[in-house]
């Protein structure tokens, strides 16, 4: 029996049982925190037919304050495609088809080849809206103010306890609940990492005059500051003065914050009005693990890195389309632990890599030139790099997520754990569309194999050299070059396709 909980003086109990008092609660999964990681892996969850409760510390949906997150990427905006939200959310939006970094590189996001070749610049608090209205229309049970302050698993499941003293028990728990994640400390799960920076301060506040650009950045020997459209008026403003190293509580004034912007952007665009203003420090962080027995990390709760390249809430969210039709398959009996744990081998990598690159734009953007010479480095050279297509299309589709893929087994295609692109199939739809329930899709001429519960078939609408088996998460399970029904059997074997 393992038991984790709030006070270090717990004991642990050889079985889960529900204690005296308010009545337990049951659901196939838990899911704690109802941020838009959370709220996607539950409506997946749901979606899938299996029983969840999300738990959610706060009294109420975030508002403008507690979005941290501006850009939509690509790939997550073809992951909200399979689930039918894409278009919508790109209306709510400006999209971005190219953005600045460094100041000088300029990453073209238009020459992608998605359906979706930008940045969407929109506020974190439309896709959490958009994802809750879905997680509810699946069923989810959404319960707010439930604190977790206890937690304990073995073999046959786990319970939770709330601030409120309920008692949730479930088959599995996911905690999506940020980088103070209750979930992943009670489970013993290690978190390190350091600050990469400090005293950047934040505020929203209006304009006299609109920025040209969707996204207003840059950065020179006096900090970086950003401008970013809320879409109704307000702005979200950025920015650090070189060296600044005070604490998230000293106070900051509105006229440091716009000399600021004078400095670095050339113009402070008349702000006035700030709504609020405030400071905080960007962590890079990473979980060692991202399972401990029956309990999942995903999100926040599993990396943080800095804000700088809108990479966040996208791999949280990714994180969640990964995991769900597995912890799907597993909880129906469909599948055994290896897919589980194939969640953590292909997701931990991709983590690394977001800090990696999150991290390397913030020391080039944050951290200004100490001498003449690096600063001239800095300033023919950057212009160069731009120049150089190869470097800056690995930058492109790095910061996309539309060059993610999974490691395949020896001897498998080539295609085997890339993304899928959206191909026309038949009767004038696209895959993506045909994602959308959640099951995996064979694409292919005829029908070798019949329909299940969980495979769909589908034929392209042009030339396909051989067939394809798309995972739920629009990576490609399987491909050959020609028909193979022998390893078509192979591979509907190895997933799972069929209905417990």
């Amino acid at each position: 029996m393992n038991e984790t909980t709030s006070n270090p003086e717990s004991t642990s109990n050889p079985e889960i049982t529900p204690k005296s008092g308010p009545p337990s609660r049951t659901a196939d999964v838990l899911v704690i925190g109802a941020g838009p990681t959370g709220l996607l892996l539950a409506g997946d969850l749901a979606t899938a037919g299996v029983r969840v409760t999300l738990l959610e510390r706060r009294e109420h949906a975030a508002d403008t304050a507690m979005t941290r997150s501006f850009a939509v990427h690509a790939r997550t905006l073809e992951l909200l495609d399979a689930r039918g939200l894409g278009d919508e959310l790109v209306a709510l939006g400006r999209k971005a088809p190219v953005i600045g970094v460094f100041g000088r590189i300029e990453l073209r996001l238009h020459r992608l080849r998605s359906r979706f070749p930008f940045a969407l610049i929109t506020p974190q608090y439309h896709v959490e809206r958009l994802l809750e209205r879905r997680a509810g229309a699946a069923g989810v049970r959404i319960v707010r103010g439930a604190e977790v302050t206890r937690l304990r698993q073995n073999d046959a499941g786990v319970e939770v306890e709330t601030a409120g003293e309920d008692v949730w028990t479930a088959g599995y728990v996911v905690g999506c609940d940020g980088v103070r994640s209750s979930v992943r400390r009670m489970v013993g799960i290690g978190f390190p990492g350091k600050s990469v920076v400090r005293s950047v301060m934040l505020a929203d506040i209006r304009l006299t005059e609109i920025p040209v650009d969707a996204v207003t950045t840059n950065s020179n020997a006096h900090g970086f500051a950003s401008l970013v459209p809320f879409g109704d008026g307000w702005y979200r403003a950025i920015g650090w003065v070189a060296g600044d190293e005070r604490p998230d509580d000293a106070p900051v004034a509105a006229e440091e914050l716009s000399a600021l912007l004078r400095r670095v952007l050339g113009s402070d665009y008349g702000m006035h009005d700030p709504r609020w203003i405030s400071r905080f420090h960007s962590d890079e962080r990473q979980a060692v693990r991202y399972r401990e027995g029956r309990v999942l990390l995903a999100g926040d709760a599993a990396h943080v890195h800095s804000p700088a390249g809108g990479m966040g809430m996208n791999t949280g969210l990714q994180d969640a389309a990964n995991l769900g039709w597995k912890l799907a398959a597993v909880v129906q009996g469909r599948a055994g632990q290896p897919l589980l744990d194939s969640y953590e081998r292909e997701r931990h990598p991709v983590g690394r890599q977001a800090l990696r690159v999150s991290g390397a734009i913030t020391r080039g953007v944050l951290r200004s030139p100490r001498n003449g010479l690096t600063r001239r480095l800095r300033e023919v050279g950057l212009p160069l790099a731009n120049r150089l297509n190869s470097l800056t299309a690995t930058g492109e589709r790095l910061l996309s997520g539309i060059g993610i893929a999974y490691p395949a087994p020896r001897g498998s295609h080539r295609l085997t754990g890339r993304r899928a692109p959206d191909l026309r199939l038949s009767g004038g739809r696209r895959l993506y569309e045909v994602l959308r329930d959640g099951r995996f899709v064979l694409v292919t001429r005829g029908r070798p194999v019949p329909e299940t519960e969980w495979l769909r078939l589908a034929a392209p609408a042009g030339n396909l050299p051989g067939p394809l088996l798309i995972r739920p998460d629009g990576h490609i399970a399987w491909a050959a070059d020609a028909e193979d029904p022998e390893g078509l059997r192979a591979a509907l074997r190895n997933w799972p396709v069929t209905a417990a």
